[in-house]
């Protein structure tokens, strides 16, 4: 058994979870609903060319009125377009589908059968008809839509079907002396059936079916895995932001803990005032609702800005900037969300009527900005005390009644503009030098795009 498992590992590749999501059914079946309405185009434009083919050719049929050509192409394109009209319906089961294919090869062998009776000939005539060549089209077709047994079907009727057409051709030549003969060139010279060359040309169909087959089951496997991987990937998106989505993605190595670049950029803390009075007056539903809202409004002035949110930390965020993205104007847009935050939270009532107000500690320094964590979980975020700095920041707005504060390498990196007020300087814990406390009082207007 285990030696089994090891060989159709090996053929098929590794076998797809035991548990497949709904979701991504649902999506492998929009894929094959797409793949089959390919398909049925396809099969429309062949229709359509080799009816102009047979139009504008020279005949080589004269002596007899029967032409089964025009039938066989004109039965095709009516099953082909009805097939097509189905398909956009989402109308083909299963069965169905096997069905048409059987048609499909059916109405290719008849019309290869069918050259005997057109141009006159023994029976075996027809075993010669490059039309044979035809099947590994309506084979290759099937291979679209990433399902082994599709092609498989068609491989098994062409097969079967020639199989067939060879048994009626030696019976139809049953009164004739010798009617099977060993010597090729006698083969192709007159109509003498070649047992072997019939047999080469049903293997070769079996084993065209059997590759395209291994094939499609690989195929289909790191589809549907590639489908997984898709849609976790998209899920967990949501709780990273893009931008460092995006670098994850295109790193050269996988990221590991400790992976780290060194960058000057600027951090912000915000934190809702009085977050926790507001929390006793609401059941979790109603909260949940409102620090969605509350989130989402601050997340899109963050985005307009060009920062990125690394962190929800409960009511508080950790915005930074110039750290997962590059923006050489970093501090001065965290000024701007500052600002832009109390401006759009002054204007917006939550509901219930609830306001919130909040408070923003904003500091510029060189931060380390990589992953955190452990093997089996990584957080990437910056590290380092100006991080620290900007923390204490935004607790320090409590004690200066203020609700932005900016460390004062934010301010010189800032930019002309800005109206800054000093309001001090205080000792942050685990540092021995004051770090000066500004606050802002206004700020240039933010260029739009077409300035």
């Amino acid at each position: 058994m285990a030696m089994w498992k090891k060989l159709t590992r090996f053929v098929f590749g590794e076998p797809l979870p035991d548990h497949i999501p709904d979701r991504i059914h649902r999506s492998i079946t929009e894929h094959s609903i797409a793949s089959e309405i390919l398909i049925g185009w396809i099969q429309i434009l062949i229709v359509v060319f080799f009816a102009t083919l047979y139009t504008v050719a020279p005949k080589t049929s004269q002596a007899t009125s029967f032409s089964p050509v025009p039938w066989a192409l004109g039965v095709y394109g009516i099953f082909s377009v009805i097939r097509l009209a189905l398909t956009y319906k989402r109308f083909i089961p299963s069965g169905g589908m096997l069905f048409s294919i059987f048609m499909d090869i059916g109405l290719l062998m008849f019309l290869i059968w069918s050259f005997h009776l057109q141009y006159q000939q023994p029976a075996p005539f027809y075993l010669k008809a490059p039309t044979l060549l035809y099947v590994f089209i309506f084979i290759s077709l099937r291979a679209l839509r990433f399902e082994a047994k599709y092609v498989m079907a068609a491989g098994l009727a062409a097969a079967g079907g020639w199989l067939l057409l060879l048994m009626l051709a030696l019976d139809d030549m049953g009164g004739m002396n010798e009617p099977i003969t060993r010597d090729y060139v006698l083969y192709m010279t007159s109509n003498r059936v070649l047992i072997g060359a019939e047999i080469d040309k049903m293997i070769s169909i079996l084993v065209v079916t059997s590759i395209l087959s291994v094939a499609l089951v690989r195929a289909h496997r790191l589809l549907i895995r590639s489908v997984l991987d898709s849609i976790a990937a998209q899920d967990l998106s949501r709780f990273v932001s893009p931008e460092v989505a995006r670098r994850i993605a295109n790193s050269d190595e996988r990221m590991q803990a400790g992976d780290g670049e060194i960058k000057t950029a600027t951090a912000m803390f915000t934190d809702i005032e009085g977050f926790s009075t507001i929390s006793e007056q609401l059941d979790p539903g109603q909260l949940m609702a409102l620090l969605n809202d509350y989130l989402g409004h601050i997340s899109k002035i963050v985005d307009q800005f060009g920062g990125v949110v690394s962190q929800f930390i409960g009511d508080g965020i950790l915005i930074t900037y110039n750290a997962a993205n590059i923006d050489d104007d970093h501090a001065a847009n965290a000024i701007r969300t500052a600002l832009e935050i109390q401006r759009a939270l002054d204007e917006h009532e939550f509901t219930g009527g609830i306001r919130l107000r909040t408070r923003c500690g904003i500091n510029t320094g060189e931060f380390v900005v990589g992953a955190v964590g452990t093997e089996e979980r990584l957080l990437y975020t910056i590290h380092g005390d100006e991080v620290n700095i900007a923390a204490r920041l935004e607790q320090l707005n409590k004690e200066y009644s203020t609700y932005i504060l900016a460390g004062e390498r934010t301010v010189s990196d800032a930019g002309d503009g800005f109206t800054f007020e000093e309001l001090g300087q205080v000792v942050v814990k685990g540092r021995s030098a004051p770090t000066k406390v500004f606050t802002v009082r206004g700020a240039p207007p933010y260029p739009t795009p077409d300035q």
